[in-house]
């Protein structure tokens, strides 16, 4: 296996690291019992997806101002498991922190009492600049409040690691009690992304994949991979409508994503299937025997899921993150290893459950660039920047279709990763055609219909047409040659906007019905109403 994944630095305000995964429907604190080791929450009139929730760090004080009170809420749950005495006795040094000169003051003196080894305090105040340079490039209201929030409980969560280190198994499932790696991972990387110009392709496949899981199939993912932000970025662009993605999403990924003590944390809230790299394998030559068999260990973590079924596993062939040409600077999708696909592709047939290989294209290096080259120390810089990204998917291609005048096994192995390859690399090319050039919709083709799921007036496209806030007006032109295609295209949008916000107010209602709350009634009520409303206007507006 080869993916080099990884969440790198540093996150989110307990207050803001939402118990919803909408983008749409932001919560704010109520005081009542935890949910998932945060505070519950209940409605505001706000619309998303915010670059940044803010939140004072007054707040973050609040929810851990007393350890005890953490014990008492997470164990109102069932589920939730203790809270340890690691967690528990812990320094405070970040949490405490008021002020940008506390964070960084805080560093230096976890540092000087040798809790800090001097390259990791280092690289979390490189990290720190780096990141409010990055917000404050957003121009989003308080962003200065965000940068302070977000990187109080990063640190918070650094340090923790670095006291009490924290070990894999081959396959980790992300911690979400009695602290939710999950949403704190999400609240870090969201300031991060220019939702104005990021785009995802194909958003109906994704909800094809949904359904295609909830029926017990596998689906394997088969992408390019860009940065350390990228199982966020999934999630976070395609949450307003498909939220189950990115919560069950399981990541093929490298070893450095869970030894670099500020990379950790963030991994600790993906689903991960851990593996050594194939770009790292020959690092130490005497480390080589080992690693071969973690991955033989993995791989058979791996099948054993797959037979389970209702699996959605992500990987990149390529063994890496991408990097630009030296030459030219332009950035493209790294090649495939032929062998790396084929083996997926061989789990998958031989699991014994139904299984489908999709390809799936990212664009958001310019949020966490990776090194120019690949490093074997770990540790490397932490670059951030505010930049607009993009997801895109592309129908299943079936691997006998491919390979049918193919002569022998290599050949066929060689022609399905290139096919796959060229699908992934035309998806790309259109997201950067939407994103780097500013295209937007209009950069959408025939295989590649873009939109803004988080976004109500680009939702759906129509033949590559924009359609603003589902107007029943369409060009002149369509109006003359394609009316009734255009009516039942409208139609079908209409259909997949309720599912849309259906399964959004079901989402909410189970969140309502985990409070202890004597207000449940009146919370129902609250979220039924937007549906309702939105439903009768966009009907009357379509018909």
């Amino acid at each position: 296996m080869t993916l080099a994944f990884s969440s790198s630095a540093a996150t989110v305000a307990v207050a803001s690291a939402a118990v919803t995964s909408s983008a749409r429907v932001p919560l704010t604190p109520l005081v009542c019992p935890t949910l998932r080791g945060f505070v519950s929450f209940g409605l505001t009139a706000k619309k998303l997806p915010l670059r940044s929730h803010g939140g004072a760090v007054r707040a973050i004080s609040e929810l851990v101002e007393d350890e005890e009170s953490v014990v008492a809420a997470t164990s109102s749950f069932h589920d939730a498991e203790e809270t340890t005495p690691s967690e528990l006795n812990h320094s405070r040094t970040f949490l405490d922190a008021r002020t940008e000169q506390d964070l960084i003051s805080g560093i230096r003196k976890e540092k000087e009492a040798g809790t800090l080894p001097p390259n990791v305090a280092s690289g979390m105040e490189e990290l720190y600049w780096n990141y409010k340079n990055a917000v404050l490039s957003s121009g989003a209201s308080r962003a200065d409040e965000t940068v302070l929030s977000n990187m109080s409980l990063a640190f918070d969560r650094m340090l923790l690691g670095v006291e009490h280190p924290y070990t894999f198994n081959p396959y980790h499932k992300a911690i979400r009690e009695p602290f939710d790696y999950f949403h704190f991972v999400h609240t870090y990387i969201r300031p991060l992304i220019d939702f104005e110009n990021s785009y995802a392709g194909n958003v109906p496949i994704f909800s094809e994949l949904e359904d295609k899981i909830r029926q017990g199939h596998n689906i394997v993912l088969i992408s390019n991979h860009q940065s350390e932000a990228d199982p966020a970025v999934i999630s976070l662009l395609l949450e307003a409508q498909c939220p189950y993605i990115g919560e069950n999403i399981k990541c093929v990924a490298g070893d450095r994503v869970i030894t670099d003590p500020l990379c950790k944390p963030f991994s600790m809230g993906r689903n991960l299937i851990c593996v050594y790299s194939k770009n790292h394998m020959n690092d130490d030559p005497e480390l080589l025997d080992m690693k071969r068999k973690a991955n033989t260990r993995s791989l058979k973590e791996m099948a054993t899921l797959l037979r389970s079924g209702s699996q959605l596993i992500w990987i990149a062939p390529s063994g890496g993150r991408d990097r630009p040409n030296p030459s030219t600077g332009e950035w493209f999708p790294a090649p495939f290893d032929p062998s790396s696909v084929d083996n997926m592709r061989r789990l998958v047939e031989h699991s014994g459950t139904p299984g489908h290989i999709y390809p799936m294209s990212l664009l958001c290096y310019d949020i966490m660039p990776p090194p120019p080259k690949v490093e074997k120390e770990i540790g490397e810089r932490r670059l951030v920047g505010f930049h607009g990204t993009g997801v895109s998917v592309a129908p299943e291609i079936s691997f006998s279709d491919v390979t049918a005048d193919c002569n022998n096994p290599n050949e066929a192995k060689e022609a399905y990763s290139q096919a796959l390859y060229k699908s992934v690399n035309e998806q790309y090319t259109t997201l950067n055609s939407a994103i780097k050039k500013r295209r937007g919709i209009e950069a959408s083709i025939s295989t590649v219909s873009l939109s803004q799921p988080w976004n109500k007036s680009l939702r759906y496209t129509i033949s590559g047409t924009k359609v603003r806030k589902y107007t029943s007006k369409p060009l002149p032109d369509e109006r003359k040659k394609h009316k009734t295609l255009i009516i039942q295209r409208w139609a079908e949008d209409f259909r997949e906007i309720v599912i849309a916000e259906f399964k959004h107010f079901v989402s909410q209602i189970e969140i309502v019905m985990g409070c202890k709350t004597r207000n449940k009634g009146r919370m129902v009520r609250k979220l039924r109403a937007p549906l309702v409303q939105e439903m009768v206007e966009v009907k009357a507006q379509i018909l």
